[in-house]
């Protein structure tokens, strides 16, 4: 017999060999007739598999987020099994699970077009009508390689033959349709439900190398109701209308081009904001008690091997050789330049805690394909700065880095969602003693700092563990920006100390810290997050002067002059054209406020205030335009 504990804490006996339904269904039909899946001692485990042990026993419905996790994996099943079925001489390659969905790949010589979507959706649902059960089997390494052989499933056959031998090799069939899988899966088709749509197509390498075939890759999402997918299509619907890279163009902030993969070409109205938030960031640090610092764009490789970074980062760094036979390396980081500076002259226990920062502008390689809009570049400026402190000054530190981003995060607009502490990579500096120490250092910073820590095993730096500051946008959708970085490895590679208490010779302890993480992609972030209307402090052009018919122009200089004068930026539009049409226009740009002026305008010496977004229209003096505006305009830090 096995023993299963169940949720409520208790034990039940059940003979060896009984699966998951059969426990399910001696409890009561209506837990059998609910439950996909069985998790025991947190392995999820098919429901109709016999149990191999026992031990703690859950019944996994319909809600839990694992069941997700397998009614996706079960609907690229599906897909594959359709696109054979209408498609055939198809291979099928591998189908995995993905953020919000799933993919198959797919040989076939003639193109999928996204036409083909709605007859393999319609072949989709038919196959979960069908009911077709899902059957696990294991069956001998050789045998399947030969099998899927003889199938023309070359792909499949490809991947068996890199299992090791006596590795037990798993098939799950539904209908006259089978796959190589591991599982778990959904007891039948009809458990995948018809929450799923697909969604695009996309060209892909057989195993991620460019010199092997080229596959098709068709995307999906699957949901657990259709009430979920509904919603996610809207948000997916609303996340497209706010995609930066469309609202730059129609704002005219930036552009990115072939010659320059990952550079961005930031116009005028784009540098502005860039200016606009930088100037902003350069106060809040200021005032924080860091020192602004620069550092060479270019340095020699040396000290990137002895930083450890060379190692580590190496290959993504855009290099150079010199006629005198340097290797020189263009900074992806500015770390090992901050070091340098604090190196120079002697640094005692009362020098620290020494904050220094930097808008660094750094440059990484990142293959072509990754790069997405400014959210993800090569050429980037961080927020950058390090706390050099004694190891008691930690918890302090890490308390003030905390009040700072939660301040500039309200200001900008921007929610934190949750806070994650990335800990030790497996290539890692240090030994497991050290990382022990940093570790719980830094969740006791947490702590103190009054932060609730999700651990995030294997993500930490090279050189440390890290908090991971995650925001929420308008939408709902989480970014990990700010991050601090417990260093006790990187200053005394370089040289780094300071004279104790007690003159002995120290190595600082060294906090990495960002609050945006790089300009380029918080501000990729923030037009998403706003769609491009930004609040008046924010925006590229604050004002836009209208005119109702020429017999204004005169006036309308005169206010924009004012404007100007109290601070805001404020362009003209004295187009010979209807004032609707203008208005049309400034609100497509986002303009948040347009100053609307004719005949009697002028006459009164007044403006007709209109808002983005709003029909309506407030009309007032000049002058109390002027002093409303600049009061709404000025940066919340200044107020």
């Amino acid at each position: 017999m096995i023993d299963l504990i169940f949720p409520d804490g208790s034990v039940r006996q059940y003979p060896p060999g009984s699966s998951g339904r059969d426990v399910a269904s001696a409890i009561s039909k209506s837990l059998e007739k609910r439950t996909l899946l069985v998790r025991l001692d947190g392995k999820l485990y098919d429901f109709d598999r016999p149990l191999p042990h026992g031990g703690k026993v859950e019944f996994v419905d319909r809600t839990d987020p694992q069941a997700l996790d397998t009614i996706r994996h079960d609907t690229a099943h599906v897909l594959a099994e359709a696109v054979q079925e209408l498609f055939p001489g198809t291979q099928v390659t591998i189908g995995p699970n993905v953020e919000d969905g799933f993919y198959y790949d797919f040989a076939r010589n003639e193109p999928f077009s996204t036409d083909d979507f709605g007859s393999i959706e319609k072949r989709m649902r038919e196959i979960v009508d069908r009911d077709e059960k899902i059957i696990r089997e294991e069956v001998d390494r050789d045998a399947a390689i030969a099998d899927f052989q003889a199938m023309g499933e070359g792909y499949k056959a490809q991947i068996i033959e890199g299992i090791p031998a006596g590795e037990t090799v798993t098939i799950y069939r539904q209908g006259k349709w089978k796959d190589l899988c591991r599982g778990p899966h959904l007891p039948s088709t009809k458990h995948v439900g018809k929450a799923f749509k697909l969604t695009k197509l996309a060209g892909a390498y057989w195993r991620g190398d460019q010199n092997n075939a080229q596959l098709q890759r068709i995307y999906g999402t699957a949901w657990a109701t259709e009430e979920d997918l509904a919603a996610y299509l809207k948000r997916v619907e609303e996340a497209e209308k706010r995609d930066h890279r469309k609202v730059g163009r129609a704002m005219d902030l930036f552009h990115l081009q072939e010659e320059g993969k990952g550079m961005i070409f930031w116009h005028p109205k784009g540098w502005t904001l860039y200016r606009t938030l930088e100037a902003y960031m350069r106060r809040r640090t200021e005032e924080g008690g860091y020192n602004e610092v620069k550092t060479p764009q270019i340095l020699d490789r040396s000290l990137w091997e002895r930083s450890g970074h060379w190692a580590k980062f190496g290959h993504a760094m855009f290099t150079c050789e010199t006629d005198e036979g340097e290797t020189l390396a263009v900074k992806p980081m500015n770390c090992p330049g901050h070091i340098q500076i604090f190196n120079v002259g002697q640094k005692s226990y009362r020098d620290l805690p020494l904050r220094m920062a930097e808008f660094g502008s750094c440059h990484r390689y990142e293959p072509s394909g990754g790069l997405h809009g400014i959210l993800r570049v090569r050429a980037f400026t961080q927020d950058d700065g390090h706390i050099f402190c004694r190891e008691d000054q930690i918890e302090d530190e890490t308390t003030r880095f905390v009040k700072l981003l939660h301040s500039i995060y309200a200001d900008l607009g921007v929610e934190l969602h949750s806070v994650k502490l990335a800990l030790r990579p497996e290539l890692r500096l240090g030994t497991d003693e050290q990382w022990d120490i940093a570790e719980s250092k830094l969740e006791r910073a947490a702590k103190a700092a009054g932060v609730e820590v999700e651990h995030l095993p294997g993500e930490g730096a090279f050189y440390g563990p890290k908090l991971e500051f995650h925001l929420k946008d308008a939408i709902g959708r989480t970014w990990q920006c700010g991050t601090l970085q417990l260093d006790y490895e990187t200053p005394g590679r370089l040289g780094a100390e300071y004279v104790a208490e007690d003159g002995s010779k120290q190595e600082p302890v060294m906090l990495h810290r960002a609050i945006l993480g790089t300009f380029e992609r918080f501000l990729g972030i923030l037009i998403e997050n706003y769609g491009g209307a930004f609040p008046l402090w924010l925006a590229p052009v604050q004002v836009a002067v209208a005119t109702i018919t020429s017999d204004a122009d005169d006036y309308a200089e005169k206010a924009r002059a004012a404007f100007k004068a109290a601070g805001l930026r404020v362009e003209t539009d004295l187009r010979n054209e209807k004032v609707g049409y203008k208005i049309r226009e400034h609100s497509l740009a986002k303009v948040p406020v347009i100053a609307v002026v004719g005949r009697n305008e002028a006459e009164e010496g007044k403006v007709a205030i209109r808002r983005l977004g709003s029909q309506d229209q407030t009309i007032v003096t000049l002058e109390e335009a002027v002093k409303l505006l600049s009061a709404e305009g000025t940066p919340p830090d200044l107020k």
